[in-house]
């Protein structure tokens, strides 16, 4: 869940910053053609400069982001037995997955977390907390890096920066022809874009973030059951599977009963709130290994 909270979160903040930037400098006037029409040409590719370029900038800020906002310490040199262990498994599952080994980091928290990051399969981050390593069995721990680099393996952040870039290109586009066609059409502004313009393409862009959402989190969700397959041919499927049971007992223990878990999430799995779902319930992925032959 970290991790696609840091690269959203990051995306966000670096589409409005753009988009804040490039409106008062005035480049949004290429959206107007003669003050009179929209040049749908000229704003599809000022979308995908934006949509693209936020995506790929909150990526290549990702393993930088996680550092700073989880207090991630990356192990340089094992100052114990436990640290030396994590140091080896990665390791030694980097190198079956076939990727250069990523920087291996521990982060301060008491909830049973880890996530993986970074720009690409050779240069990214595997981090836990404290409260995993305290919490699972070294075998369920070894399940969960091998879960996370079969993230890195399956390049899912570049598959997922993708798919956000795609995503913010088109809500970006729409939200202006919205806010152009209101302008047009209520407010019969015929030259420039007027105070609606404005207000509505805002509306508009947060009313079809949230729609466009569940795109991302659909990919989200199919790739939770890659890495779980690919953290059982890294760890043992019997690990993976004892990892999960652990996460779900913790998650029963939560007090909260709708908390965010550390591979999945709380709460019903039914109707609308499964869509924004970023991982799939754990009774699901549970099964779904208990399926693999």
């Amino acid at each position: 869940m970290k991790r696609i909270f840091l690269f959203l979160a990051t995306n966000l903040a670096i589409v409005v910053v753009l988009s804040i930037t490039l409106r008062l400098l005035g480049f949004e006037r290429i959206l107007d053609e003669q003050g009179a029409g929209l040049d749908i040409n000229s704003l599809l590719v000022f979308a995908a400069v934006f949509g693209f370029g936020g995506s790929f900038m909150s990526l290549a800020m990702s393993k930088w982001t996680a550092k700073r906002f989880t207090g991630a310490q990356v192990i340089e040199i094992p100052r114990n037995a436990q640290e030396h262990w994590l140091l080896s498994t990665v390791q030694r599952q980097a190198k079956m997955a076939g990727i250069g080994m990523p920087e291996v980091a521990i982060y301060p928290a008491p909830d049973v977390n880890a996530f993986a990051t970074g720009m690409s399969r050779n240069d990214a981050l595997v981090a836990v907390s404290a409260g995993l390593l305290h919490n699972m069995s070294q075998d369920e721990a070894e399940a969960v890096l091998a879960h996370e680099v079969s993230h890195i393996a399956n390049g899912d952040m570049v598959t997922l920066a993708l798919i956000q870039g795609v995503v913010n290109t088109f809500v970006i586009f729409l939200s202006r022809v919205v806010g152009h066609t209101i302008d047009r059409a209520v407010f019969k502004n015929e030259e420039g874009h007027g105070p609606a313009f404005w207000v509505t393409t805002i509306i508009a862009e947060i009313v079809l973030g949230i729609l466009a959402s569940i795109i991302v989190m659909w990919f989200s969700r199919q790739r939770e059951f890659r890495a779980d397959a690919g953290g059982a041919s890294l760890a043992g499927r019997e690990k993976m599977i004892a990892a999960l049971q652990r996460l779900q007992r913790v998650h029963e223990q939560a007090a909260l009963p709708d908390q965010l878990a550390a591979f999945g999430i709380s709460g019903g799995s039914n109707g609308l709130m499964r869509l924004f779902m970023s991982h799939p319930p754990l009774e699901e992925r549970i099964a779904a290994l208990q399926a693999q032959r």
